[in-house]
């Protein structure tokens, strides 16, 4: 069959949702018997994510072979439940960077290199490339930012030249945002209708637009919207704020959005299955006990607001494992510097169920989080550690148990006498050339489980594979000592000898990951570990 390719671009505001609406659709079309498929175009200079401030622009999300993308490529996979590749995410930086090496390697045969066409073409020649490395019948391209933005020009002048090679191959879908002023009352559509034409001025026309508001879209906005936009009523899907994120392909499907999709490509479905994901919903929506979560990050202030983005693998993961163990889980964020201001407030951390230190870099609030380890240690609360959260319970671990009252990690600092973290071997050689940017240690890597431990237990497996993001490690040097005052090494990497588990015994649930396994967490299969956390929450 021949690829349909349809672009999903934002009108009014940025953080409209366009990720999560593409990702339902792609769902929505699947559960109709087709293969689908998703990119995401970042319109930043950056080569890669991994160099982006996760504040500002949210988690960097790592694939299986080890790439530093958006967090909509998780957003992807957990929906469509794929494992999504370095193919199917672009950047500006990544764009220009090919264009100029293949000028660099004279494959433009000589010829002045523009840019335009030839950068849209890079755009156009990696979307069919990934588009024929998913065999993918349909392919779902995010642009990101808004309509009218310069950084995304290029990319919808690709857009556009994709139509005019191939009209019955392309459609085009604009996500907005119906405000609804308190002071006016009513939902309004002229920004929706600006954006339109802020589109029609790059060459494109949509054919569908999805209305993003917090309540539902009404019969008269629909109309209006059609009527100025040109686009047919029963393409104005309406995408009213849900309860849960999971919510929203019943409620596209409800419009007929996929159907509708499918016909302007000539496609009929072939069948219409969405009885797992409906399975999911209805957990979620049946759970009853509650368990108290809190999360000490530290990426999650800007000025006067709380943002989640930065960690929201993390958070769908202990929603997903919260379904599959019959509960509902209350996440609470933790700001570790205040425990390191106020001891007295480390009391506070036994109403939690359970308590969970994510990824991260750098000493901001670190004091604050081995207090957190160091009660959770003593007080039998469980604990989930993952990546900087598993190199914090080393540290703990080291100082008050061994007694090696400096232990700590190179990354903070460099003269401690007991650096039970340290900068890993192949590292040092980049970090002193400033090498930087996609050097860590990325992608899937295997791991090989002890019997008898907690990840043996809910992992069901002797061997497995996860994906990594870090520079430090544990130091192997402290192994012995470690084992010997009853650290568990529960898992290694066999090629590397690297420890990648550590856990307690006799103790409900006390594990530490080198790994990131919210990065294969998906609705219709949790992940183990985050299983076994959110069972030990449960029964505490």
């Amino acid at each position: 069959m021949e690829h349909k390719y349809l672009f999903i671009v934002g009108g009014v505001m940025s953080g409209v949702g366009k990720g999560t609406s593409s990702a339902a659709l792609g769902l929505t079309i699947k559960a109709k018997g087709y293969s689908v498929t998703a990119i995401k175009i970042d319109p930043y200079v950056n080569v890669d994510a991994g160099t982006m401030n996760p504040v500002e622009h949210g988690e960097v999300f790592v694939t299986v072979d080890g790439d530093e993308t958006d967090q909509d490529i998780g957003t992807y996979e957990r929906y469509l439940d794929v494992d999504i590749t370095r193919m199917n995410y672009m950047t500006t930086g990544r764009v220009y960077q090919s264009v100029i090496e293949r000028e660099r390697n004279l494959e433009y045969g000589g010829k002045c290199v523009e840019v335009v066409p030839d950068v849209p073409e890079e755009v156009i020649r990696r979307i069919k490339a990934a588009a024929a490395q998913a065999e993918a019948d349909v392919t779902l391209i995010e642009v990101g930012g808004t309509v009218g933005e310069y950084q995304n020009i290029l990319f919808l002048e690709a857009a556009r030249m994709m139509y005019a090679e191939n009209p019955d191959a392309v459609q085009f879908c604009l996500v907005s945002y119906l405000p609804v002023p308190p002071s006016i009352g009513e939902m309004k559509t002229k920004p929706t209708q600006y954006a339109v034409r802020t589109l029609n001025s790059a060459g494109i026309q949509p054919d569908f637009v999805i209305g993003r508001s917090t309540i539902p879209m009404d019969g008269p906005r629909k109309k209006k919207i059609a009527r100025f936009c040109s686009v047919p009523e029963e393409h104005i899907i309406g995408a009213a704020d849900v309860k849960s994120i999971y919510d929203i392909p019943d409620m596209f499907e409800e419009q007929g959005f996929a159907d509708s999709v499918l016909k302007g490509f000539d496609l009929e479905a072939k069948k219409n299955d969405l009885s797992e994901w409906k399975s999911f919903t209805e957990k979620v929506k049946g759970a009853t006990e509650t368990v108290k979560i809190g999360v000490a990050g530290k990426y999650f202030s800007t000025g006067s607001f709380t943002l989640s983005d930065a960690y929201i693998s993390v958070l769908e993961a202990i929603k997903h494992a919260a379904a599959d163990q019959g509960v509902k889980a209350d996440i609470e964020w933790l700001n570790s510097e205040e425990y390191e201001k106020d001891p007295e407030k480390l009391k506070e951390l036994e109403s939690f169920d359970g308590l969970l230190i994510p990824g991260g870099f750098g000493s901001r609030g670190i004091e604050g989080k081995i207090k957190i380890i160091e009660v959770c240690r003593e007080k039998n609360i469980p604990y989930f550690g993952i990546c900087y959260g598993m190199q914090c319970a080393v540290i703990e671990y080291a100082r008050n148990i061994l007694g090696h009252k400096d232990a700590h990690t190179t990354e903070i600092d460099e003269g401690t006498s007991h650096p039970v973290v340290d900068v890993m071997e192949e590292q040092k050689i980049k970090l002193a050339k400033d090498e930087y940017g996609g050097t860590m240690r990325l992608g899937s890597y295997d791991c090989d489980l002890m019997e008898g431990t907690q990840s043996h237990k809910w992992y069901k497996e002797d061997k497995i594979s996860e994906r990594h993001r870090h520079r430090y490690e544990f130091n192997n040097e402290y192994r012995e000592e470690l084992v010997g005052k009853g650290l568990v090494v529960a898992g290694v990497n066999p090629k590397q000898d690297l420890v990648e588990i550590v856990e307690l015994k006799d103790h409900p649930f006390f594990v530490g990951v080198q790994f990131h396994p919210e990065f294969q967490s998906r609705p219709l299969s949790p992940h183990p570990l985050f299983c076994g956390f959110i069972n030990a929450a449960k029964n505490k």
